[in-house]
């Protein structure tokens, strides 16, 4: 019997329905969307085989979000951008990078939070204090979006194809020899970039 605070199994039959073993109920994307908004941990095994399948199926959950009226969060240079980082050397950062990225900004939001709930019942001037809030939430994205393109400007020696079509209108610059980048190369970006999310954490 699995332990109080173990993720709950969640099996996907090859009729692509989807059982809840936890409250013992045949659950659909959008219920799994309202787990992850209340925080509750979650696996999602195929049926058949026991194969873990939750990195496809959460990635389904977000194309389904996507591709509801008015619920667009993904712009689209940033998907552009994320699917030229496929098969790129920066394909081994991205993922902790963007993971660190998200606590940060779920830490600036929940400060955020719970000064909205403190404002209530307090006086107009009070509540214009929100503002101050809503800035630093900005100004954590404005942060992350620089930290982001430090980290690309560190490791890329040469454009990739994200920057293909701008490159092909310029001048052709001198080419010099640059050798690849090591494995201790890409060792010491990962640790610039855990130093950046300890600097993160003390601002939060």
């Amino acid at each position: 019997m699995a332990a109080k605070d173990d993720p709950i199994i969640i099996k996907k039959y090859a009729n692509r329905r989807l059982y809840n073993t936890g409250t013992s109920t045949y659950v659909t994307l959008e219920d799994l969307a309202e787990m992850v908004k209340k925080g509750e941990e979650f696996t999602v095994q195929d049926a058949k085989t026991g194969d873990d399948i939750t990195h496809p199926v959460l990635t389904q959950i977000i194309f389904e979000l996507e591709n509801k009226d008015g619920q667009n969060m993904l712009p689209i240079p940033f998907l552009r951008q994320l699917i030229a980082f496929y098969g790129d050397q920066m394909q081994q950062i991205v993922p902790s990078f963007l993971e660190q990225s998200m606590m940060a900004f779920s830490k600036e939001q929940e400060r955020f939070r719970e000064q909205m709930k403190g404002a209530i019942g307090k006086s107009p001037l009070d509540v214009m204090k929100i503002a101050t809030p809503i800035k630093a939430l900005e100004e954590q994205t404005r942060r992350n979006m620089e930290m982001f393109q430090n980290a690309m400007r560190l490791f890329m020696p040469f454009p990739t194809a994200a920057t293909n079509a701008a490159a092909a209108a310029a001048p052709e610059p001198a080419r010099k020899d640059v050798p690849e980048k090591s494995g201790d190369d890409l060792q010491e970006l990962k640790q610039q970039i855990a130093a950046m999310q300890r600097k993160l954490d003390t601002m939060s």
